[in-house]
């Protein structure tokens, strides 16, 4: 059965400032913004980190599975209303476990459920699998900086609502 497509790589583009080759979601599958985004990566054997990561035995670097997940997230923080000038920001990565290693040919789903969002900081609870298999699970924490204090040097928190969300 095949998913419907909310997002195609250039409406992503539209709402993430990332490029390739740093841009790590091709598709999301459901958006509801501010609240949750779930999307997916193919991941091509030409991706320019498997040829050093490890030769002979190509892995994706969990980095870059949590990048992939901190992106799904900020599509779905960037995605409601009044965010078109901002920018989302590491702020932390917590309880983040590897279970699964990720390989060329494998397709990544990435899911993002912002759990809370307080004084332009958010906290999102995220899970990539493979074929079903858990890959990566954690919590991302995020900061809403305006884009353009942030491309100067100068990120400022979001003055975006507060909202928490139930457990």
């Amino acid at each position: 059965m095949s998913e419907s497509i909310v997002m195609d790589r250039t409406a992503i583009e539209a709402v993430l400032p990332h490029r390739a080759p740093f841009l790590l979601v091709d598709e999301v599958l459901e958006l509801e913004p501010g609240i949750r985004c779930r999307a997916r990566r193919a991941l091509r054997p030409d991706e320019f980190w498997f040829a050093g990561h490890f030769p002979g035995n190509p892995v994706m670097p969990g980095v870059l599975v949590v990048e992939a997940l901190a992106q799904t997230g900020a599509i779905a923080a960037l995605s409601q209303p009044g965010s078109q000038d901002r920018i989302v920001l590491f702020a932390g990565i917590d309880k983040v476990r590897f279970k699964r290693v990720v390989r060329p040919g494998d397709t990544l789903e990435l899911a993002c459920e912002v759990t809370a969002l307080r004084a332009g900081v958010g906290r999102g609870n995220v899970k990539a699998t493979v074929d079903g298999e858990l890959v990566c699970r954690g919590e991302l924490m995020f900061a809403l900086a305006d884009a353009e204090a942030a491309a100067a040097g100068q990120p400022t928190m979001s003055t975006a609502p507060d909202r928490e969300r139930p457990a």
